[in-house]
């Protein structure tokens, strides 16, 4: 009798156990679905609201500036605060992810709009007489630009175009025409000293070092040189990436490839980017997803040892901002005034110099521009950001934190294109 019953209480509790697993395994199917959705709602406003005609993600939805605008420097030389600020920095990080969407759907569709961003990349590297210039974007005229572009302009170009390259969406034509591309802009940098020249009145003078010793500066150095030697296999590229290895920064005396090591920690240790991780951890996204490129490319055991340890340092770093996305509320109606950035910023004046340019860009006119885009730098780009940052870190343990940041928003209410970093972190996630 008491083996009858023992017999029965172990298979009813097999059964229990059993019905609570599919019931895990529903909710976890159906939470799965949810995200799933919720990236199709990005991808949506993404592309129907931020991506301009010339394939690039302009920063937010407002009038174009002009050839006149950028000549004169309004709202300023840089190009700050326009548009068009961003183009190849967002354009180039978020193509890797399109890529990746593009492999898992095998959508026509999706391909040629991986083909459209290609397009604009391109472009942004061809609309100067200056070797290595990469504009942030075009006027309303399709060519003129602002004369400053930077390295965090520069890096997500190469970082974009390598994934494009190596993802088996280009036929040989279109490799070849990106690769080639890539050696141009290269080739004009080394000459540089990997210093990134200007255009237009800044001409001869450069704005952003790739060999600057900053843990962000060191990984673009170090994967644009290994990028080329992989697309190319020209042994000089590999020969200065294994050469920039081991040199050392004349200030803490660590190589490359231990700054790499350290992570955002490092620029933020030592105060050259003091705020890398309480604000800033979006210019850190292209960094991170080359970061991850270079342990996949390095077959050297103990270098990649290294960039894992990076990966997991930023990981886990970013790990604990990305419960930020909770403060965000979705009802907020903060004054996004950026969007008429005409009467934002004054009063004018002429910039002759790049600290000109600088001031320029400091004169803000607080009442007109309102709280919203404050708002949504700290509870929306800089969370999805960070949640970005976990998922191309590979640390697993921050998988469904990530998820949860990015089915938080009502992505349609959303004024800045920084939301595209809700596909980045979407698809650096397993599939």
């Amino acid at each position: 009798m008491y083996k009858i019953l023992i017999v029965t209480t172990m298979v009813l509790l097999a059964v229990m156990t059993a019905c609570l697993a599919g019931e895990n395994n529903t909710e976890q199917l159906s939470f799965h679905a949810t995200v799933a959705r919720t990236v199709e709602k990005v991808h949506d406003v993404l592309w129907g609201k931020f991506i301009g005609t010339d394939g690039l993600i302009h920063d937010f939805a407002g009038e174009i500036p002009t050839p006149e605008d950028c000549a004169s420097g309004r709202p300023n030389a840089i190009g700050w605060w326009s548009p068009i600020e961003n183009g190849p920095m967002f354009t180039g990080s978020y193509l890797a992810a399109m890529c990746e969407r593009a492999r898992r759907s095998g959508s026509d569709k999706d391909k040629a709009d991986v083909k459209k961003l290609v397009k604009g990349l391109l472009k942004t590297a061809s609309v100067s007489d200056v070797p290595g210039f990469v504009a942030r974007g075009f006027a309303t005229d399709g060519r003129s630009h602002y004369p400053l572009g930077s390295q965090d302009q520069t890096h997500p170009w190469f970082y974009g175009l390598y994934v494009y390259v190596k993802s088996g969406i280009p036929d040989e034509t279109e490799r070849a025409e990106v690769v080639n591309k890539m050696v141009e802009v290269a080739g004009a940098l080394e000459k540089l000293d990997w210093k990134c020249p200007c255009d237009g009145i800044f001409k001869g003078q450069n704005r952003g070092d790739f060999k600057s010793f900053r843990n962000h500066g060191v990984v673009m150095y170090l994967f644009n040189l290994m990028a080329m030697y992989d697309v190319t296999r020209d042994k000089v590229w590999l020969e200065r990436y294994r050469r920039a290895l081991t040199e050392r920064s004349p200030a803490s005396g660590k190589t490359r490839l231990e700054i790499c090591a350290e992570g955002y920690h490092y620029d933020e240790r030592t105060k050259l980017i003091p705020n890398a991780g309480s604000s800033l951890l979006w210019i850190y996204v292209s960094s991170q997803g080359g970061l991850a490129r270079l342990a996949r490319m390095e077959t050297d055991e103990s270098v990649r040892t290294y960039y894992v340890a990076g990966l997991q340092a930023n990981a886990k770093g970013a790990f604990a901002y990305v419960p930020d996305f909770k403060r965000f509320d979705n009802k907020d109606n903060k004054v996004f005034g950026h969007a008429n950035w005409r009467d934002g910023y004054g009063p004018w004046f002429e910039q002759k110099t790049q600290h000109d340019a600088e001031v320029m860009a400091g004169r803000a006119v607080r009442e007109k521009l309102g709280k919203r885009k404050s708002y949504e730098s700290a509870y929306m780009r800089h969370p999805l950001a960070s949640a970005a940052i976990v998922a191309l870190g590979g640390y697993e343990s921050g998988y469904d934190l990530v998820r949860r940041a990015i089915c938080h928003y009502d992505y349609s209410r959303l004024n800045m294109a920084e939301l595209f970093f809700a596909e980045c972190a979407y698809y650096a996630l397993p599939d």
